[in-house]
Order: structure tokens, then C-alpha cells, then sequence
């Protein structure tokens, strides 16, 4: 009995852990996050790459699991929706394809000191590099609204929670690999090719922040109805 049940629980396990992961990756998008990546980090060496990669997977899980676990708590505790916090993360996301899509590499970037770039680097870690690059409010709001459905018993509960935290460490394992190799990836894809692509991710990132703005309209704007 006691092995049909555990069998069971892992079961419920994996499908926990699949719907968080199917729901929050194709959002995150990794691989289109890194011509953004590599434009904020012009100029740095592969080590730096791969110590921002550490950093920003550490915070991704952490913004992840910490807003499928707490997300609701603190809105009702700030008397919060997740259309606010879509409109306002939405506009971030916003203002930051806008900087992108209209940024000019200035001549002294290819010859800036590596210490000074790498330190520039770093302090970009969380933001914008995590928030809102790799965890932006559309996947903040999609995890909140994934935390939201909590079991009905502890060993749902216990269920519940390790599928986050199982879910949101393949999410920054996923971030940190992208990441870690992005270097590869525009040495193969050249300097031009590097600019086609980060004005193009600039425009979908632009538009993806419009969406996220315009989904938080509309839940405010059908809370205005409701009420």
C-alpha cells in the first residue's frame, strides 16, 4: 500500500514539475535572451560570462521559487493584483527594449579596460540582467498564478513546494547553460549577425512588453467591471 502510494506521489511529482517548467520556460525563452546578454556585457571576457551566469541563475531561481511560494502573500499583503504588477512590470520591460533598440555602441566600448567592463558587468547581474531580461513581470505573474494552487493536505502542500523548487532549478540551469556559452554563440555568429539579432530580440522584447501591459489592463479594467 505504502509503495502504491509513493508511487502515486511521485507521479503527481513529475506532473507538478512539468506543468511549471512548460509553463514558465517558453516565457523565459533563454535563447532569446542572448543578444541582450551580450550587448550589456560588450567588452567582457569569458570569465566574466560565466560568473554573471552563476549570479543571474542564482537570482532566477530565486525570483522563480520565491514568487511561486510568496508571490500571493506579499500582493494581498501590499493589497496588490497581478494586473498592477503586470502594468508595471510591463512598462520596465518596455523602457528596456526601448534603450535597446535604439543603442549605439560607442567606439571606446571595443577597447575598454577588461577589470572596468568586468565590474561593470557584475553590477548588472540582477538588474536588468535578471529583472527583467531573464525574469521579466509576464513570468513573475505566470509563477504567482502557478504558487497559487496549493494542495489541500501537508502532503500536498510538501508536494506543491518541492515541484517549485524543482521547477524553478531547471529554469536557471536552463538560464545558466544559455548563458555560460553565449561567448560561442557570437563568435559564430559574428559581429553584424549580433546586431541583427539584438534588434530584432529588442523589437519581440518591446512587443512582449506591450502584450504584458496590455493583459494587465485588461484584468484591472475586468476587476473596474466586477466591482
Amino acid at each position: 500500500m505504502s509503495g502504491s502510494l509513493f508511487e502515486i506521489d511521485l507521479l503527481q511529482l513529475l506532473h507538478a514539475v512539468l506543468l511549471i517548467v512548460g509553463a514558465l520556460l517558453p516565457v523565459v525563452n533563454p535563447p532569446g535572451n542572448v543578444p541582450i546578454f551580450l550587448s550589456l556585457t560588450r567588452g567582457c571576457d569569458e570569465r566574466t560570462r560565466r560568473d554573471l551566469a552563476q549570479h543571474i541563475a542564482v537570482y532566477s531561481f530565486a525570483l522563480l521559487f520565491g514568487s511561486m511560494l510568496l508571490g500571493n502573500l506579499v500582493l494581498r499583503l501590499f493589497d496588490l493584483s497581478v494586473g498592477a504588477l503586470q502594468v508595471a512590470g510591463g512598462a520596465v520591460v518596455c523602457a528596456l527594449a526601448w534603450n535597446l533598440l535604439h543603442y549605439e555602441p560607442k567606439p571606446e566600448d571595443a577597447q575598454a579596460d577588461p577589470e572596468q567592463a568586468r565590474q561593470v558587468a557584475l553590477g548588472r547581474a540582477f538588474y536588468p540582467l535578471t529583472l527583467p531580461v531573464s525574469v521579466d513581470a509576464g513570468v513573475i505573474s505566470v509563477a504567482i498564478t502557478l504558487g497559487a494552487h496549493h494542495g489541500q493536505t501537508v502532503v500536498g502542500n510538501v508536494l506543491q513546494i518541492t515541484a517549485a523548487l524543482i521547477g524553478s532549478a531547471l529554469i536557471a540551469a536552463s538560464l545558466l547553460l544559455v548563458y555560460r556559452f553565449a561567448g560561442r554563440v557570437s563568435g559564430w555568429i559574428g559581429t553584424k549577425g549580433m546586431e541583427i539579432m539584438l534588434r530584432l530580440s529588442a523589437l519581440l522584447v518591446l512587443s512582449i512588453g506591450v502584450q504584458i501591459v496590455w493583459n494587465g489592463m485588461k484584468s484591472l479594467l475586468a476587476e473596474i467591471h466586477i466591482a
